[in-house]
């Protein structure tokens, strides 16, 4: 069991910018219609927000708001599918033998987006990119606690999804449409997050993404939420 707080929250998806619509999606939650909008991250220079794909930009507008004013931020980044509209391209570049663009590919692997948040924030912490399958949200959690646990005042943690492309609907089935959660850590007790082994029955589970369905615990007031993949079941509790 491990336990710490949650300092602050931010998260992005199309149409779903504000606090304020967030907490109306959760009380009711809908599938958001496809769309091509990307979040604002007009905080960073033209030049650099050229770069930047879909996912990074959603990346940096949960985390750079919950970042400000913090220095020596360690940062988790979680996704369980990464870059995929890049690797397409770069798939289909292959295919077609046309030369691969060296920009292209170093923007595609896993760790791109905390190289460039790195870069563009002079941020020197200690930095983890992660894919853990369907509950990379608490094997991040678990590698923010560890930082917590060796002494950091405050962890970001920013979990995030692309839509994938439509060569890719056969095999991704986790992500509804695109969106971006930030978790500002401290220590503290105020959450609780325990494993144990079993599964959850199907009535229970939940058919959204469960960084999601934890948004809708922390938004809806709830003092608990569940989550299994495979034989692992996560238990958040909040302490009243």
């Amino acid at each position: 069991m491990i336990n710490f707080n949650i300092a602050q929250w931010r998260a992005w998806a199309p149409g779903l910018e504000s606090a304020d619509a967030w907490r109306t999606w959760c009380l009711a939650p809908v599938l958001l219609p496809a769309s091509e909008a990307s979040p604002d991250v007009s905080f960073l220079p033209a030049m650099q927000r050229r770069r930047l794909s879909r996912l990074a930009r959603m990346a940096f507008s949960v985390g750079w708001p919950l970042a400000e004013g913090l220095q020596d931020l360690p940062l988790v980044f979680i996704s369980r599918h990464g870059e995929t509209p890049r690797t397409l391209d770069i798939l289909s570049d292959l295919a077609n033998d046309q030369p691969l663009s060296p920009t292209q590919f170093s923007l595609s692997v896993h760790n791109a987006v905390i190289g460039l948040w790195s870069i563009l924030r002079n941020e020197t912490s200690e930095m983890t990119a992660l894919a853990a399958a369907g509950d990379g949200l608490e094997h991040g959690l678990l590698e923010a606690a560890a930082l917590l646990d060796e002494g950091a005042p405050a962890v970001l943690l920013v979990i995030t999804e692309e839509q994938p492309p439509e060569a890719y609907a056969s095999w991704i089935h986790d992500v509804p449409f695109p969106y971006a959660l930030g978790l500002l850590l401290t220590p503290g007790d105020e959450w609780q997050l325990e494993l144990t082994t079993g599964t959850v029955q199907p009535s229970t589970a939940q058919p959204w993404p469960h960084a999601l369905n934890l948004l809708r615990t922390l938004l809806n007031g709830q003092d608990a939420c569940q989550h299994a993949w495979k034989n692992r079941v996560w238990n958040w509790q909040r302490k009243p």
